[in-house]
């Protein structure tokens, strides 16, 4: 009996969960951990910048694609975002331990010497992720729960002149036909064409989503090649393909996101 206790408590974990807790307690599960969420993250700016962008088309496209994002079959909406905001949270947490972890197993001039050798980027990792971690939560106060104070858009949509738009408008395609619900009745839209460009109209607004947007862009740069390096395609050969790639994809973002505030400020894109 003594030793079938003995037994039970000395049994050593099932293969099974043995992969899935080396994810979350070595270096290497870590590493590819954040290699995995960042590829997440880096897809979805993506997309998000490909539908931004068609606010530089007739209204009719940024509306409905708005509409259609709101109104996803069964709750897939608030799927995806619970998805990135696990997402996001694994990638800040993994990121703050590996943090920890390296700062432990580095003597203070093995540290010294590799900081000196580093790139800005690198070496401004955690200053720009936590800068865009803060963008991310204005960004989700001002145009998804519109709680900034004086840009709710709930009532009325006001821009920088004082002009007062709709919030909600017929969708109208761009030949001029209205389009019907499922009822036959006209389709009211919340009006995501004027509360981009009223929103951009603030100076201050499209100043803070220029800067950040940058700092967005360098981080996913960065990001993007060090994921390359977690998962052994970045070595001394490779490097200067896989380099470029990562930085072309940080000024497709920056170009992307940047060019709407730009736009407004400039004229070249209103109401």
């Amino acid at each position: 009996m003594g030793f079938l206790i003995i037994q039970k408590h000395t049994r050593k974990p099932t293969r099974f969960m043995n992969p899935i807790i080396a994810i979350f307690t070595s270096s290497l599960g870590k590493k590819y951990l954040m290699a995995i969420t960042g590829v997440i993250l880096s897809l979805f700016v993506l997309g998000h910048m490909l539908g931004n962008l068609q606010v530089f088309l007739d209204p009719y496209y940024i509306n409905a694609y708005a509409y259609k994002l709101q109104h996803l079959p069964y709750g897939l909406l608030w799927v995806i975002r619970f998805v990135l905001l696990i997402t996001l949270i694994i990638h800040v947490w993994v990121s703050v331990v590996l943090t920890i972890e390296n700062r432990k197993a580095r003597p203070e001039d093995y540290r010294h010497k590799s900081t000196a050798a580093a790139t800005l980027a690198s070496r401004t990792m955690r200053v720009t992720g936590v800068v865009v971690f803060l963008f991310i939560l204005f960004h989700l106060a001002h145009f998804t729960i519109r709680n900034v104070p004086g840009h709710e858009y709930n009532a009325v949509i006001v821009d920088a002149s004082g002009a007062e738009h709709d919030v909600h408008v017929v969708l109208t395609t761009p030949d001029g036909k209205t389009v019907k619900d499922a009822y036959g009745n006209d389709k009211e839209v919340h009006n995501a064409h004027a509360m981009m460009i009223a929103g951009f109209s603030y100076w201050w607004i499209s100043a803070i989503y220029i800067v950040a947007t940058a700092l967005l862009s360098r981080h996913l740069a960065h990001g993007v090649s060090s994921m390359f390096q977690s998962v052994g395609l970045r070595n001394s050969g490779s490097r200067k393909y896989l380099d470029p790639i990562a930085n072309v994809y940080g000024i497709v973002v920056f170009a992307g996101f940047a060019a709407i505030p730009a736009a407004v400020l400039l004229g070249l894109l209103t109401l």
